[in-house]
Order: C-alpha cells, then structure tokens, then sequence
C-alpha cells in the first residue's frame, strides 16, 4: 500500500482477475462481480467511484491535462460454464497452473478488466486527460449496460478502449449481430390423429434451405469479410412427444455488416422464404420477426430490447487508430506498428463507435479461439506485455485526439 491506496502493480492485477473468476457472474447477476469490482477501484484510489441504475461500475483517473477523456471499458458478465467436468481446470478457481490463468472470463474478460482498472490507476495524475473506466452489464446478451451508460449522457468520451482479446493486436471494428425468428404456425393435434391436425415441422426443411439460400447471398467487406446466417435452435411448442405442434420457431444468428437495419433483415428473409417456399404446406403460415428479450439487470432496470448489436468499422488510417498501433508496437520488434484488424466477434464498441460516432479501438491479451470455451485461458507473460503497452496507448490516442 502507498499512500494508503494498493499499488498499481501487474501482480496485484493479476491476483484481482483470479479474485474475479471466483465470482460467477451471468448476464443479468453481476451483482457480486460488480461490488468487488468497485471495491478494488476505491481501495486504488479512484476518483468518483460509483454504480450507476444499470450496475455498470464507473471510476475516473483524473489526468494532468485537457486532453479529451479516454474511456476503458470491459463487461462484468460472462456466459455459462458449462459442465464443470470437462474443464481441464475448475472454472471458477482462478488457478495460475503452467503460466496461465485458468476459468470462465480469464480473456472474457475478467483478466482484460484487471488490467485495465490497474491500468487506469497508473495513469492517474498522468495522463493527458482524464481516464474513465467504466465496466457494464449485459454485454453477452446484446449490451444494454453500454447502451444505457452512453444514451445516458453520464459519460462523454472522446475516444474508447474495449479490452475484448486481441491477442496483442490493435482491432477496430467487427460485424454486428441481429437475432431473427422465423415462425411457422399450424395447428395442434393429438400425435394419433395427424390428420386434424397442420404439422408445423411439415414445413421446417423448406425454411432451413432458405436460410441456406440466403446465406449464399450474403454481402462481403473488404477488411470485416463476409456476412453470415446461420440456423441456430429450433423451438418445438407444444414441448409434447405426442402432441403434434402449432408452431415452430426458428432462431436466425446473423452477423452484418455496419449499416444493416432490422428491417432490411427482416425483408431479406421474407424474400427468400417467398422464393423458396412459394406455397406453404395447407393449414400452415410463416412470417418473420426480429427476437427480443425482457432484460431486467441486477439493479432492477428493466427494458425489453431487441437481440441486435451494432457493427463498425474505424478507418485504418485514423488518427487514433495510427497512434494506438504505434504506441502498442509489435510482440517481437516494438519499433513496428502492431497489426491491426478487426475482431471476429461483437462487442461493446458497436455502441460507442457504431451508433454514438465515438472513436473506438479494442487492445487486450488473449486468444478469441478460447472465448466461450471449457479451455478459456490468459498466458500470464502475454498479460504482462499488454499491461506494460496499455499505459503507453492511453496517453497516445488521448494525444492524437488532442493534436
């Protein structure tokens, strides 16, 4: 302890992230995680530590100059450990086994979190400009955390910092995400009698090999690559071995590209299924509808939102982008800018970047092929490197901003 305040040191970063993946936290149950979060900001010496109605957790590392604010953020939520079992390592021990930090979020995105509160707290009195963290909810079920937190004014950046996993590398951009459903509606029967009945399964196949059709069709970017759509569950209703359903819904996964609209989506989809299917079965009908969800966080907000998060893009040649890459460097040869490219996956940066214009890079440690897997993993060395770089980046997309 300096000052009365914990020292801003990777280790003790690294001892918070294992305190973390001790604390599972779902969508929508990030209470816990959140109060220890916020407690590790004040014990840094933070200023303005805070929760706000959403249960994102804000603290702010006041700098030494008029530099616009920089903004790190990470999510507080994770998804589902699956069967603890097949986890080489248990998911919520935060073990240090070989050189790396085992558990559900160690790169998704406990371990980046660590860093990037530790991070802000090196900063503070040093930076440009002043340095907001702000860790949010929801992230894995759309990011209504972040989108409350910006459509609320409370924060106003002039650039943001995701710590989703690079890998070391400067990303900026990702295809967006919408969820669909295709619903096909018939009549319910006892198993026995089928003829009194319409089988909504009579007309699934043809619906499958339209989404087929369509994603055959799928526009491609240069730098973000191609859109895709893909069938991911089916919903049966009655849920009966021996009734005959009235209706089956079909989820459409879709990852756009920046500019898609829910309409737009929706249309495409009812195109194909005319083409496809230009008569339904008798008795049957489908149509097409965006997915929502009733979203309630820990704090009790509440908001029913659509399943679709926003894509960007940043231009390679921006200044921030320039200036992140040249301060990050290479792994190898720190006199090299690092590579830079977009994500795979959606994050948070839809929000700042795609719907509120807000220049958004994404710099962390780790490798997305472990995300939302049973062998979810951070190479301890690869954390340290980035923790040395994030310092070093902050000041110089704060100073690029400045000019």
């Amino acid at each position: 302890m300096e000052n009365g305040k914990k020292e801003a040191t990777f280790e003790n970063a690294l001892a918070f992230a294992a305190d973390l993946i001790r604390i599972p936290g779902l969508s929508g149950h990030e209470g816990d995680v959140a109060r220890r979060v916020r407690e590790e900001m004040e014990a840094l010496g933070l200023d303005d530590v805070r929760v706000d109605d959403a249960g994102n957790v804000l603290g702010v590392a006041r700098g030494q100059g008029n530099a616009p604010p920089a903004l790190l953020n990470c999510h507080l939520d994770v998804v589902a450990e699956g069967d603890p079992t097949e986890w080489e390592v248990p998911p919520f021990s935060g073990e240090v086994r070989d050189g790396v930090l085992h558990g559900r979020g160690a790169m998704d995105m406990k371990g980046p979190l660590a860093l990037q509160t530790y991070v802000a707290a090196a900063l503070m009195g040093r930076a440009p400009g002043d340095v907001v963290v702000a860790h949010t909810v929801m992230e894995e079920r759309g990011g209504l955390g972040m989108k409350h937190l910006l459509r609320s004014g409370v924060v106003k950046p002039g650039v943001v910092i995701i710590g989703e996993s690079t890998h070391g590398d400067v990303c900026i951009g990702h295809r967006g995400r919408a969820e669909l459903e295709v619903v096909i509606t018939g009549t319910a029967g006892h198993a026995s009698a089928p003829d009194r009945a319409h089988n909504a399964l009579d007309a699934l196949g043809s619906v499958l090999a339209a989404v087929g059709v369509l994603a055959e069709r799928q526009p491609t970017d240069p730098v973000l690559g191609k859109a895709s759509v893909t069938a991911t569950m089916v919903d049966v209703l009655p849920q009966s071995r021996n009734v005959i359903p009235d209706k089956v819904v079909v989820t459409l996964d879709w990852r756009i590209l920046p500019g898609s609209t829910e309409e737009a989506l929706a249309a495409a989809v009812r195109e194909v299924l005319a083409e496809q299917m230009p008569s339904p079965p008798r008795g049957l009908s489908v149509s097409v509808r965006t997915a929502t969800e009733h979203q309630r966080t820990y704090t009790g907000l509440e908001e029913d939102k659509n399943l679709m998060t926003p894509g960007f893009l940043m231009d390679p040649d921006h200044p921030v982008v320039v200036a992140a890459a040249t301060a990050v460097g290479g792994r190898d040869d720190p006199s090299i800018p690092a590579a830079v490219r977009p994500w795979a996956f959606a994050t948070d940066g839809g929000w700042s970047c795609g719907v509120h214009g807000i220049p958004t890079v994404g710099f962390a440690p780790g490798e997305e092929r472990f995300a939302h897997t049973n062998r979810e993993r951070l190479d301890v060395e690869e954390a340290r490197w980035a923790f040395a770089r994030h310092t070093g980046l902050v000041t110089a997309v704060q100073q690029a901003l400045a000019g």
